[in-house]
């Protein structure tokens, strides 16, 4: 008789995002030629008891590049500073600890997982322990996480899939904490194109069944590169490429429209910050 899944109806909200970035996930993991190795994403969609059809067709590649464009960020911090703490901020239903981990290193490096009670329930119940983990279950935008962060070998802060959802204002205000909070450090998250929240100001919708809540915050290129300049703590904006994808759109097209300097005030970012 098979497990009894696990019920995943209580994300609401920005937190249901997290289902719909694993499905994407998952299915780019299971595709004959997969551009992402994640057997984790892959079981947990099996685990978990939800609907994943009202997501619609949103299963393409671009939920496992931005997690691959993540990823190289994270292991280039590691491989300068292997026992550093990495800060996931919102982090949903990713697998990155364990992508990172099957990575050859020495696997020294700490993960400090930073989400609302019903994602880390969830956490709890689905993906394996490790006393390299630790899980705490509140807001990123209470910023009593950072007394719980060991600065003493480095941090590198990821927020991936979560600025996009906070208010102007509130964004900012993290940026500005982590800035002041970990000099030496880096932190990563993305961003969306400025003109989503203009275009779509309820939500885009995906299917019939489900509309992406809204996306109050983005910047430009130029507004991110102008961060260092503005924000106390911050030393350096990298702007990180696009990884390439599988077929000729993701692996010609699509990087190159990214890379194209025309393009970067129009498009989203991912963006890379040093902290001095």
């Amino acid at each position: 008789m098979p497990p009894e899944k696990v019920d995943a109806g209580a994300l609401a909200g920005v937190s249901e995002t997290a289902l719909l970035t694993l499905n994407g996930r998952a299915y780019q993991a299971r595709h004959p030629d997969a551009i992402i190795d994640d057997p984790m994403a892959v079981g947990l969609v099996e685990a978990i008891d939800f609907d994943f059809d009202k997501f619609g067709r949103r299963k393409g590649q671009e939920m496992a590049l931005r997690s691959l464009a993540f990823d190289r960020a994270i292991s280039a911090y590691l491989t300068r500073h292997p026992s550093a703490t990495v800060v996931a901020l919102a982090e949903g239903l990713q697998s990155t600890f364990w992508r990172l981990d099957a990575t050859p290193s020495d696997h020294r490096f700490r993960w400090l997982s930073v989400d609302l009670e019903p994602v880390i329930a969830l956490r709890r119940r689905l993906l394996p322990t490790s006393p390299r983990i630790t899980l705490l279950a509140q807001s990123a935008l209470d910023e009593s996480w950072t007394d719980a962060v060991d600065t003493s070998e480095g941090v590198i802060i990821t927020a991936e899939g979560l600025l996009m959802y906070l208010q102007p204002d509130e964004a900012m205000a993290l940026i500005a904490a982590c800035a002041r909070r970990f000099p030496g450090g880096q932190m990563i998250f993305d961003l969306p194109p400025v003109m989503v929240k203009k275009l779509a100001p309820k939500g885009m919708r995906s299917s019939a069944r489900y509309r992406v809540p809204p996306m109050p915050f983005s910047l430009s290129a130029a507004q991110l590169a102008a961060l260092a300049g503005t924000v106390p703590g911050i030393t350096a904006v990298h702007d990180l490429p696009m990884p390439r994808g599988r077929g000729f759109f993701f692996e010609r097209v699509f990087p190159a429209i990214w890379g194209w300097r025309p393009m970067r005030n129009h498009r989203g970012a991912y963006t890379l910050l040093d902290f001095g």
